[in-house]
């Protein structure tokens, strides 16, 4: 690893990220290192780790590796968050960003405003995944005070479990438990959402490997999908985070699109002491 390894601290909705840039010389870490990048105490502290590569046919690439060193397959926020940045370089107003759920288009909107196409939701019990057959809008799981989420993949997995209160919800006990939960064979986000109207959305979600966020943009809109899948709300409402609020669309087309604010907070340089050998 380089002497010292320049990063950039960023959030969108209070979800927040440590942002390497990875497109000049390849940045290999492993899961400690992550980890101990990740660590709010000990490291930067984030939710995740963005490395920024190149791409033969997008603007960039970008990896996503969750707190506990594992990697993810999609992150809205952190989408957003890589697209400001690599608009704020070039001056571009539309971008395209290679991740592992594909390719996703970024608009820029407004002052530290960007919406990500997220593609199409995907809701085969094979494709979310679930360990076996099953309706994947009322899936056979239930857990103290929650049962009957509605799942599916917005390039990464999602259940959806809809709620009326939040107050007797110990979402630090629960989510683990449900993340984890035998049906979900690569583990699963886990979003618990109260339907204040139908174009409004209160969220909260257990991200697997990284836990109780603040905001996650794949989950917000996963509870979208989800809810319109219920006749709960319209095609496009106003999901409210710990952190902040995203505005989701559900395009007639199946496109998925989030809008929603990104900001910079700091630069700076991770020493070579910091991480293991």
């Amino acid at each position: 690893m380089q002497p010292e390894l320049p990063f950039i601290k960023m959030h969108g909705a209070g979800n927040d990220f440590v942002v390497l840039d990875a497109r000049a010389d390849t940045i290999a870490l492993s899961r400690a290192q992550a980890m101990l990048i990740a660590d709010r105490r000990r490291g930067v502290g984030c939710d995740q780790i963005i490395l920024i590569e190149p791409s033969p046919t997008a603007d960039a690439s970008m990896r996503i590796l969750n707190a506990d060193g594992t990697e993810a397959g999609a992150c809205g926020n952190a989408t957003r968050c890589v697209a400001a940045l690599l608009a704020a370089e070039t001056g571009a107003r539309t971008l395209t960003i290679q991740t592992a759920a594909g390719h996703l288009a970024a608009v820029i909107k407004g002052p530290n405003l960007v919406e990500i196409d997220m593609g199409a939701p995907a809701f085969g019990w094979q494709e979310i995944p679930l360990l076996e057959p099953m309706d994947t809008l009322n899936l056979r799981l239930a857990l103290g005070p929650v049962e009957n989420p509605a799942g599916c993949s917005m390039g990464n997995p999602h259940a959806t479990f809809f709620i009326d209160d939040f107050k007797h919800l110990a979402l630090d006990s629960l989510g683990p438990r449900l993340e984890q939960a035998r049906i979900f064979p690569e583990r699963a986000n886990i979003g618990f959402a109260r339907i204040d109207a139908p174009d409004r959305i209160r969220l909260r979600v257990w991200e697997r490997g990284a836990g109780l966020t603040l905001a996650c943009g794949s989950g917000a809109c996963a509870a979208l999908v989800n809810a319109h899948r219920r006749g709960l709300t319209g095609r496009r409402a106003a999901v409210e985070m710990d952190g902040g609020t995203l505005t989701i669309t559900w395009r007639e087309d199946d496109h998925v699109l989030m809008e929603g604010p990104v900001a910079l907070v700091y630069a700076g340089t991770l020493a070579p002491e910091w991480l293991p050998a």
